[in-house]
């Protein structure tokens, strides 16, 4: 509980007026906190929050918080770069659904850290791409039908969760749309990586872009369509049922129905 302070009655305190405070003379008030007190919260509860994610994401943290310290003690400094690049993008996820006030659910979390640290981490410090043939298929196929997914709850979401605001058909295909789009900016980012840390994401270059993209098309679909069977009343569980969880854990975004 914090303290309180009565407003003195003889002039100036504190550095201001009662003018300045708003406050009548006599008037308990909360003690003033100065700037260190606020960063010190802002860290306790931001440590509060890291420590609360799931197990499978505080392992994984913790694997590219020791592949970091090695690398730079070899001096291994592409390997250190995309240690810290992989940790930056698993926190986007969180920081993002934060800001919006929205309750991810664990199995969206998780699938969105691990297939962070799947694909840029394991797929290339551990070379998995080259390991294993269907490494990459794998996680463009399961990117693609979570990011059908995501399409699907941010086009309801917009429309408050009312479920005939749009054709179901309409709904799915602009769900569809965005989880292509996120597919075709990934490659972008592949493309990237090996320009700038002189990776090997992209492989055999346009042919392994293409079969991307075409697998992001078939997960893309399986997605959307599991909206389409969310929309139109026919669950089947599986896909259905997170969209389900995801609704019914931020009510106050879908107030127009949505479960």
């Amino acid at each position: 509980m914090r303290r309180l302070w009565l407003v003195p009655c003889n002039g100036p305190a504190e550095g201001f007026t009662l003018q300045q405070s708003g406050l009548s003379c006599g008037t308990p008030a909360p003690i003033p906190r100065p700037a260190a007190y606020h960063g010190r919260m802002w860290i306790q509860r931001s440590w509060q929050a890291l420590r609360g994610q799931p197990l499978v994401v505080l392992l994984i943290w913790a694997v590219l918080f020791a592949e970091f310290f090695v690398a730079l003690w070899e001096r291994q400094w592409p390997l250190a770069g995309v240690a810290a690049i992989t940790f930056l993008l698993t926190l986007m996820p969180m920081l993002l659904v934060r800001r919006m006030g929205i309750r991810l659910p664990t199995a969206f979390l998780v699938g969105i850290t691990f297939f962070i640290f799947a694909a840029i981490f394991l797929g290339e410090a551990s070379d998995f791409y080259n390991r294993y043939w269907w490494w990459d298929m794998v996680l463009h196929g399961g990117s693609a039908m979570g990011f059908g997914l995501l399409g699907f709850l941010f086009v309801l979401m917009l429309f408050g969760g009312d479920r005939y605001a749009a054709p179901a058909w309409a709904m799915a295909l602009i769900a569809f749309s965005f989880a292509v789009t996120i597919g075709a900016l990934w490659e972008i980012f592949e493309f990237g990586m090996d320009q700038v840390f002189g990776l090997n994401m992209q492989k055999s270059g346009l042919l392994d872009t293409m079969y991307d993209l075409i697998v992001d098309v078939i997960g893309a679909s399986i997605g959307a369509f599991s909206g389409y069977l969310y929309l139109t009343g026919r669950a089947l569980g599986g896909l259905t049922g997170v969209l389900h969880d995801f609704v019914e854990r931020n009510r106050k975004h879908f107030r127009n129905g949505g479960g």
